[in-house]
């Protein structure tokens, strides 16, 4: 392995700014009989929505969120709201000197949402969690998956899954900036993948909001902000009263990448030839961009956008970076 290469993956040992919320007291699950997840019903017609936290265990902001959603005993004003903590397992490890060990326990709870792994006789913490919550995820007309992400002040993207059809949710909420339509990842089935939500013919919809960097009190203000955008769009509840909750100012507008590639590291040799940073452009089409044993990486297109490059070093089957452009 040459210098350039070994040096494309520095030491990275973020800070951690955020305190892990004392979600001890919402393990007794409302009107569910599962612990930490529950089903707020108005008594009235509407839509069902959910909103999920903890779906890696070391990403504090949804749970930020939800801890306050809990202790302002918010009710919907209509329909049904579902508020579940996801991998708590995992969450009861966060240790701030290994951030991310507690990311899970067993296995990535988002690449195991594909109805052949749920059904089949694999076990794991993750995946016997994910069975007590996949009768939840599936009575959802709506749904919004809270996560952070590695990188330093990063900003805030919300994914829309693998076609275009949760793209009016993302615009409509307003918030963030970036919205991102992409290929999805080698290694599973993301929860906002399963079933009706990737079925064009299907009007459910569902959004996952990585809300900034992990462990920076900025991820924990767009967490609440956009969770109250989705709540009063769903007119859950009144208007005024999120709006005066709101945290984080609005853009001016909203971009959309389309990613036509995502990089999946084959050995753990895999490296970076280029410094990387998430939303960074690379202006020309071939530009050597990652090693992976004898696979070289190339920039597909011009203008090309990289989408959550990883900082730490690659495993295989996992998702170093994506790959898109502007559509506007």
């Amino acid at each position: 392995m040459t210098p350039a290469l070994l040096e494309s993956f520095p030491p990275f040992n973020p800070e951690v700014r955020l305190q892990p919320p004392a979600i001890e007291r919402w393990r007794r699950g409302t009107g569910t009989g599962v612990e930490f997840v529950h089903v707020l019903d108005s008594g009235r017609p509407g839509v069902t929505a959910m909103v999920v936290a903890l779906t890696h265990g070391n990403e504090l902001c949804g749970a930020i969120a939800l801890d306050t959603l809990l202790r302002e005993d918010v009710k919907p004003l209509r329909g049904r709201l579902i508020l579940a903590f996801a991998n708590v397992e995992a969450f009861g490890r966060f240790n701030a000197l290994e951030p991310f060990a507690s990311r899970c326990v067993d296995e990535d709870m988002n690449r195991i949402w594909d109805d052949a792994v749920l059904r089949g006789t694999r076990d794991s913490v993750e995946l016997r969690r994910a069975r007590e919550l996949a009768p939840f995820v599936d009575a959802a007309d709506v749904l919004l998956d809270l996560h952070s992400m590695q990188e330093a002040g990063a900003p805030a993207l919300t994914i829309c899954g693998m076609t275009d059809k949760s793209v009016p949710l993302a615009k409509a909420l307003g918030q963030p900036e970036t919205l991102l339509v992409d290929t999805g990842h080698a290694a599973g089935l993301r929860l906002i993948d399963r079933g009706g939500f990737a079925d064009p013919r299907s009007e459910r919809q569902a959004v996952l909001v990585e809300c900034g960097s992990h462990w920076e009190p900025a991820s924990a203000d767009m967490a609440l902000d956009v969770t109250l955008r989705f709540l009063r769009h769903l007119e859950m509840v009144d208007a005024a009263w999120a709006d005066a909750q709101l945290r984080v100012p609005a853009p001016e507008r909203q971009r959309l990448v389309r990613v036509g590639e995502g990089v999946t590291a084959v050995t753990p040799e895999f490296r970076f030839l280029v410094p990387t940073h998430h939303l960074k452009v690379i202006p020309h089409a071939g530009t050597p961009l990652a090693q992976d044993g004898d696979r070289r990486w190339v920039t597909p297109h011009d203008e090309c956008v990289l989408i959550m490059p990883s900082r730490r070093a690659g495993l295989s089957g996992q998702t170093m970076v994506r790959l898109g452009r502007y559509e506007d």
